[in-house]
């Protein structure tokens, strides 16, 4: 099937219907795309952002792309775990069931920043942020079975040639912005191989995916400056629309091709394969572990899970 005989079908289909969506940082880009997408196909779609009036106006956009569309906003910052967590409640809160969350948001900085959290910013966002929506949102993922977590990772991991720097997490000794997001993106695809293998038996699948070089807004409002802003300006006009960057997730989201495809790291709606460092089972396992304890979470056991999300009933 073509890229654009996939689109078409994913356009047409709604198989989607009944389902409940979460897409984190759909106010724009990818996210925003995604989103109009799974709507289209007649899913409930509740969007995420971290400023009310760019999320509102994204939900707007939506309804006026899809005009019977389904869905809604929660709004809340990735880049501060007390507000994940409030937003979390909130997502449990209004969803019943959760069918699929798409962990979309993610940023790349040219100078290094420090969370309320006392975290470098772009690792906070792009893992620790998603890492502790999905724990918390587990339980409720693993009761509506089958469900699915898809995480936007990047090709940008290759840049962590050595793994993650555990002695400086965030690089605060010598800070590149393009390095630390590559460990970021590592971070996603060793938390979805790791997720996937706690989630073997159950009814919830996990994968990730490198959308393409995309023309979005995650390097705008002053996160960039120098010399990679610069660089983001001059290959602007050689990118994907976030319309063609969103396939894969909206496929991975979607798709019965993947219903139980469970791991796996994709590029075009295909399987590749990532860095060595990103197929190392141990690095997964001890960033899962890592990551549990920043984030002030009781270590999950590895099965069998149960509706808690955590291993014990």
């Amino acid at each position: 099937m073509t890229a654009t005989d996939r689109d078409a079908h994913m356009a047409s289909t709604t198989h989607m219907a009944g389902k409940t969506v979460i897409v984190t940082g759909a106010n724009s880009g990818i996210g925003l795309e995604t989103a109009v997408a799974l709507a289209a196909q007649g899913a409930r779609v509740v969007m995420t952002a971290r400023d009310a009036a760019r999320g509102e106006a994204a939900v707007s956009e939506v309804r006026r792309r899809v005009p019977d569309a389904q869905t809604d906003l929660a709004v809340f910052d990735l880049a501060s775990m007390a507000s994940v967590r409030q937003g979390a409640t909130d997502l449990l809160d209004r969803c019943p069931a959760i069918d699929v969350l798409v962990n979309n948001a993610g940023l790349v900085l040219s100078d290094r920043r420090q969370t309320v959290d006392g975290f470098e910013t772009t690792f906070a966002v792009n893992h620790l942020g998603p890492f502790l929506l999905t724990r918390l949102l587990l339980g409720r993922i693993l009761a509506s079975g089958p469900a699915r977590v898809v995480t936007v990772a990047s090709m940008a991991h290759r840049y962590a040639r050595h793994g993650i720097d555990y002695a400086d997490i965030g690089r605060s000794a010598s800070y590149r912005g393009m390095l630390v997001y590559g460990e970021s993106k590592l971070a996603n695809i060793l938390f979805t191989r790791e997720l996937a293998r706690r989630l073997e038996g159950t009814a919830v699948t996990a994968n990730c995916l490198h959308p393409g070089t995309v023309a979005t807004g995650y390097a705008r409002d002053g996160d960039t400056s120098g010399v990679l802003a610069f660089g983001i300006r001059i290959i602007k006009p050689f990118v994907l629309t976030a319309k063609r960057g969103a396939r894969t997730s909206i496929y991975l989201a979607s798709s019965p091709d993947v219903g139980h495809v469970s791991g796996e790291y994709f590029i075009k709606c295909q399987v590749r394969q990532p860095s060595a460092p990103a197929r190392d089972a141990a690095a997964a396992l001890q960033l899962w572990e890592a990551s549990e304890a920043w984030c002030g979470l009781e270590p999950m056991a590895s099965g069998p899970l149960t509706e808690s999300g955590t291993g014990q009933a």
